[in-house]
């Protein structure tokens, strides 16, 4: 997942490449021609042309909201190929509605819409994947001469040292050379990773380094494939001992690329004291109805409905969020969704940044507008969650996403289900409740999710929307004495000692505390 700068820091401008703005012109007319064999014909001609006036503007619109630019380097990747058919997708469904609510269509056939997606989809990949051959032939016809060959011997043969050559050949070519590659399985020696031969075991290190000395070749740099675990207690400090006398440098792969994992032993430690502790009291986890898998379609079927509708509303409040706070008109927040997964959740801004253009901190309470507080007010920031909910980060009625430092002490149960642009919680007390009262209302809702509620959910929601928050006292009460029945009834099965609590539940020692602290 890649990660924007942070909305006060980030800047956004108007970046298309020469080619994708010539691409979204020429792929309209391409795909009338590749279905009629004729661009323009004289009785459809203005449906044709709104198509192709449409088709171009929401294109270039969505390259710029994606920022497929960006891809346009050698270091095209995965993730931009993403993000390019997202842009296309999402340039293709805006057109289609813009079209179809003008004309309805009459005049441009229905399959044109989808030929006109792969003819774009298949120029930008094409001349991305182009752009980074090119790149990478230029370069390896003219290396870097610049700088001294820092002469490597790589130890231990591991995945991770594997992905290391790749990377220095890729990227440090000219600069650093992998000689060779020592590990101590005998079946490995002579047998070449990627360029790189086996030559030997570890314990033959010094020889070597002496014999390439011979040879006119001088070992700058000694490079563990693993932690340094992966080495006997006698062969790591030898290593150590034949770079200090030759002055080699000494590293490990997961230190120069920031995966070493720190104080090993200790993480032992704590993970065999954690095995031996008793596992706490906790709410016991469930299985999900078969609501929450039809409940997916329902929340596609409903989203792209939503998108229709609220498209209008959407791009006045981003004019409008443009014109208060400036660029970006986005910011976005890494919350945990459905099994624990991080995901980006986007908003519109409401909120200035925290600095002037002079570096002078601005007064919270000057930050926010009266147009930022009339979007708060009506929940106008969370529309971009819709996109959230068509991905299939989020739901559109489910447990609020928290930031990760916000989550309650046991979230199996919440991150059991994808997370909802409105809940149970919101409607029920929002800001007004605490971590614990959201946490006993998002699970009551998980265990009794149904259609109906969800409906019932809805129309709340819009009476928050127009009247405010509200606290619902007997939707907590029934939330935190279901949490009880549960307990109670996990310290039961336990066999553990029944102590009286309240509402005559009989629970154990070890969740006392617990339930009363729920009260």
């Amino acid at each position: 997942m890649r990660l924007r700068l942070p909305s006060s820091r980030g800047s956004f401008r108007v970046r298309l490449s020469l080619f994708d703005g010539a691409w979204a012109v020429v792929s309209p007319l391409l795909a009338f021609y590749f279905r009629d064999g004729l661009i323009f014909s004289s009785e459809a001609f203005s449906s044709t042309l709104i198509y192709c006036a449409a088709s171009i503007i929401f294109s270039l619109i969505t390259f710029s909201a994606f920022r497929t630019h960006d891809g346009m380097t050698r270091y095209f990747s995965v993730h931009d190929a993403v993000d390019v058919t997202k842009a296309v997708a999402m340039a293709t469904f805006l057109t289609y509605v813009a079209v179809f609510t003008l004309t309805r269509l009459d005049g441009v056939p229905r399959s044109i819409p989808i030929i006109h997606a792969l003819i774009l989809l298949t120029g930008l990949i094409g001349a991305r994947i182009s752009s980074r051959l090119l790149e990478a032939k230029r370069s390896t016809n003219n290396p870097r001469t610049d700088l001294a060959a820092q002469h490597v011997l790589l130890i231990g043969l591991t995945r991770l040292s594997q992905m290391y050559i790749k990377l220095i050949r890729a990227y440090s070519r000219g600069i650093h050379r992998i000689m060779a590659v020592l590990d101590d399985r005998p079946e490995m020696i002579g047998r070449a990773i990627e360029g790189a031969r086996v030559i030997g075991p570890p314990d033959h290190l010094e020889p070597i380094v002496n014999e390439f000395a011979e040879h006119g070749i001088r070992i700058s740099h000694v490079i563990v494939g693993g932690d340094p675990d992966m080495l006997s207690p006698a062969t790591l400090p030898e290593i150590r001992r034949i770079c200090e006398e030759h002055e080699i440098k000494l590293d490990f792969v997961p230190e120069l690329v920031g995966l070493q994992r720190l104080q090993p032993a200790l993480d032992t430690q704590i993970a065999e004291e954690e095995a031996a502790e008793e596992p706490p009291i906790t709410t016991p986890e469930l299985a999900l109805s078969s609501y929450f898998v039809t409940k997916r379609y329902l929340d596609l079927f409903a989203t792209a409905i939503l998108l229709g509708v609220c498209a209008p509303i959407w791009v006045c409040i981003g004019i409008a969020t443009l014109c208060d706070v400036g660029t970006p008109i986005f910011f976005w927040q890494q919350r945990l969704g459905q099994g624990a997964r991080a995901f980006l959740l986007h908003k519109i801004r409401t909120l200035k940044p925290p600095f002037d253009w002079r570096g002078q901190k601005i007064p919270e309470s000057e930050r926010l507008s009266a147009i930022g507080r009339f979007i708060r007010k009506y929940r106008f920031d969370e529309l971009p969650q819709l996109l959230n909910v068509l991905v299939g980060d989020m739901s559109l009625i489910g447990p609020r996403p928290l930031l990760p430092r916000d989550q309650p002490a046991d979230p199996s149960v919440r991150l059991s289900v994808r997370p909802g642009i409105t809940g149970w919680a919101q409607v029920n007390g929002g800001k007004l409740l605490d971590p614990e009262e959201k946490d006993a209302l998002d699970e009551w809702y998980i265990r009794n999710a149904s259609f109906r509620l969800d409906i019932r959910i809805l129309f709340m929601t819009l009476q928050l929307v127009l009247r405010g928050e509200h606290l619902g006292e007997a939707a907590i009460a029934d939330a935190f004495a279901m949490r009880r029945r549960q307990i109670a009834a996990q310290v039961l099965e336990r066999g553990l000692v029944p102590v009286p609590a309240r509402n005559d539940v009989s629970i154990g020692e070890p969740a006392t505390a617990r339930l009363m602290a729920s009260g």
